[in-house]
């Protein structure tokens, strides 16, 4: 079954756009490299989403194959060169990982 990693992070104080950039195109570069990552998007949460979100200012949404592939994933080098980013930038981190069956498409007559 197909695991959305999904993932919040409060920034430092201080991040800039440009470290946030830096950080986010190497993170998308890890799809290809990582077996089993399918996808991978990051960004800041809407405005409407800012009042509930308790301070995290950034958050990720990463598609794997499957659950045997989340500890791959977390293990894998270029994930870890990623993490050595987040420590730089981010005070805290939450994941949560969600487990859902591959979605089908609705045939259209």
């Amino acid at each position: 079954m197909t695991v959305y990693h999904v993932v919040l992070f409060r920034l430092k104080q201080g991040v800039t756009s440009a470290q946030l950039s830096a950080w986010k195109n190497t993170s998308q570069g890890m799809v290809g490299k990582i077996p089993g990552l399918i996808s991978l998007h990051a960004n800041s949460p809407l405005p409407i989403s800012v009042p509930r979100a308790k301070g995290f200012d950034y958050g990720l949404v990463a598609v794997l194959e499957s659950p045997g592939h989340v500890e791959g994933y977390s293990k894998h080098p270029v994930h870890l060169e990623s993490q050595k980013l987040r420590m730089e930038l981010c005070e805290d981190t939450l994941a949560y990982d969600l487990e859902f069956e591959p979605p089908t498409r609705e045939k259209k007559d």
